[in-house]
């Protein structure tokens, strides 16, 4: 079976470079696909509490053959639970959905720099106590921009494992990674296809016809051989498989730069700017 590479966090643990995404995969489907992408070789969920899943991919990793210590599990913060008391009854109940005594990352989902008076500060104090405690294995945030890691390392004392930011060719994000590199933070990248945009794109498809392999593979492998952490979504058996199959070929510089050429800054994101998202769910 493939063996996923890892990369070293700042705290010292290795987190499994390739994923599995459950973003927007229906409860009802998500114990099935999480147990296929284990049975292919992955070995890192990505959950939150605010896709509702978690409890699905607890039981997925409950009924396969592996042992807990096997799977990297990393969970969100709902965004209406940033209040000390509330995100610490929000991380009981994740780890009672998982069945499990604790998570390998615990992530911040959003900001919200306009919620909350601003203060995502206390927020991760409280996931600091996680981390100490020992139910968080690691810790981190996502979608934090620059400014915002600014601000945690000016006001708190550990400095987040990862940053989970939109990252793909028209969005290459280029500042917070460059941020997130100089300061130990390992990016990792949602989105890593713009949800499937780039893969018509006549650079990508030239890339993939001179390496043999698809387009979205192309893509992947050029996320990985920069550096993130990865955690594609699907819930087709074969494309699951197939975006598993990135570790037996390589991109040369030039395939690298032309996929990278394709960045478009702010008018290539496909998700909700940072700095201005409030959203709270019902």
């Amino acid at each position: 079976m493939t063996t996923v590479p890892t990369i070293t966090l700042n705290d010292g643990r290795a987190i499994p470079q390739l994923g599995f995404g459950v973003f927007q995969i229906d409860p009802a489907q998500t114990a099935q696909a999480t147990r296929a992408a284990l049975d292919i070789g992955y070995r890192h969920i990505d959950t939150a509490q605010m896709y509702g899943n978690e409890r699905e991919v607890g039981q997925a990793v409950s009924e396969s053959d592996l042992d807990r210590e096997d799977v990297w599990i990393t969970s969100k913060l709902n965004n209406g639970f940033h209040r000390p008391d509330d995100a610490r009854r929000a991380f009981d109940r994740t780890l009672e959905a998982l069945g499990s005594d604790y998570v390998d990352l615990f992530l911040i989902h959003w900001p919200l720099p306009t919620r909350y008076d601003g203060d995502f500060v206390s927020t991760w104090k409280v996931l600091e106590e996680f981390a100490k405690d020992g139910r968080a294995r690691s810790i981190g945030v996502s979608n934090f921009q620059v400014a915002h890691l600014q601000r945690l390392a000016a006001e708190t004392d550990t400095v987040p494992a990862v940053n989970q930011i939109e990252v793909h060719p028209f969005l290459t994000n280029e500042q917070v990674r460059a941020y997130g590199h100089d300061h130990q933070i390992v990016t990792e990248a949602w989105s890593p296809i713009a949800q499937g945009g780039v893969l018509d794109d006549e650079a990508i498809t030239a890339v993939a016809e001179q390496v043999g392999r698809t387009p979205a593979q192309v893509v992947l492998r050029w996320h990985i051989q920069r550096g993130d952490v990865i955690f594609p979504k699907s819930v087709t058996p074969e494309r699951v498989k197939e975006n598993f199959e990135l570790f037996d070929f390589e991109l040369d510089d030039a395939q690298l730069a032309a996929v990278g050429g394709l960045d478009r800054g702010e008018q290539g994101r496909t998700g909700p700017n940072p700095d201005e998202f409030d959203y709270i769910p019902d």
